[in-house]
């Protein structure tokens, strides 16, 4: 990476920018033709989804704190609940910190929610959407049928461990046999989250592509949870080769338990010394009025095209990483 001016170049090949377009242009398609909404939302807003690991890009502008949005998420759920219907959108969000082979601070995202929908039929319609996507980019990746494992059997499976039902301690203990770490985390999601980062997704979605489905209720962000098991939440990831590629919810659409979740979440940002953060009152006001049932969910366009051109990073099919902005 440079930051010398002379870098003036795209750091992606010019057919790359024609693959991005002819990408873009399936998605809308595919979205049309099954009746959703596209819809542009701002990036920059007073408020911001508070999230204990998501740090976003603040400013201040005209007196006002303002933030760039870490995902689109408030103002759709805004607009469902001012009775859009279905929606979607292609859009850029942006993460404090984020830099890397799989990460840029600002980074494409495809988001969308099915009113009415249960996150059961969005894991059918994702795969088809990433389906889909493979076949018009002419890419043989997919071929196999998609997969699903539920987080509890993720663990098992790979790690030899119930994340349910261990205990913090035992969760330390197994961080502290396995990974060697020094500085062992102290809250559990961390625990669980550091354990899924080095000894689970590394096996992901190599043979296939994978769900992962039922994430612990303590993960479930925005997220509804069970009604047979109020462990976990109605929640779910796909993986293609290691790589996390979305996040899908059956969205929350209790205003209490949002007030909860965020007050959870502030506090969890203040134990990890974050900066505190407003959160979206005016999501919660929407809330208030009435979220109709819906489920979405958040898709990584930058990861997927480059999974589907088998490049080696993202600077591979970004116009203009970081490094180069």
């Amino acid at each position: 990476m440079s930051d010398s001016a002379a870098d003036w170049r795209p750091s992606c090949a010019v057919e790359m920018l024609r693959k991005r377009a002819r990408l873009r242009h399936l998605i809308r398609n595919f979205f049309d033709e099954r009746g959703y909404l596209e819809v542009d939302t701002p990036v920059l807003s007073r408020d911001v989804v508070i999230d204990a690991h998501l740090d976003p890009i603040s400013s201040q502008i005209a007196g006002r704190q303002m933030y760039l949005q870490t995902s689109p998420e408030a103002f759709m759920k805004r607009m469902l609940a001012a009775g859009s219907g279905s929606i979607y959108q292609i859009t850029h969000s942006f993460r404090d910190g984020e830099c890397g082979l799989l990460h840029n601070p600002e980074f494409s995202i495809l988001e969308w929610y099915g009113e009415g929908t249960s996150w059961q039929e969005q894991i059918e319609l994702t795969e088809s959407l990433v389906r889909s996507s493979a076949a018009y980019m002419q890419s043989s990746l997919l071929t196999p049928p998609f997969e699903q494992l539920t987080y509890q059997n993720a663990f098992l499976n790979y790690v030899g461990i119930n994340p349910l039902a261990a205990s913090d301690e035992e969760l330390r203990n197994h961080v502290a046999r396995r990974l060697d770490a020094r500085n062992i985390p102290s809250d559990r999601d961390d625990l669980l989250n550091l354990l899924l980062a080095t000894e689970i997704e590394p096996h992901l979605g190599h043979d296939a592509p994978i769900f992962i489905t039922n994430y612990p209720a303590s993960q479930a962000a925005l997220a509804e949870l069970s009604a047979s098991d109020p462990n976990v939440a109605h929640r779910f990831e796909l993986y293609i080769g290691g790589i996390e590629i979305c996040n899908g919810y059956q969205e929350l659409t209790d205003a209490a338990e949002l007030q909860r979740r965020d007050q959870q979440q502030s506090q969890r940002r203040a134990n990890l010394q974050s900066a505190p953060l407003p959160g979206a009152p005016r999501l919660l006001s929407a809330m208030h009025t009435g979220l109709p049932a819906c489920s979405g969910v958040a898709l990584g366009l930058d990861r997927l095209l480059m999974l589907l051109t088998e490049g080696a990073n993202l600077d591979d099919v970004l116009p203009f990483p970081v490094d180069r902005a």
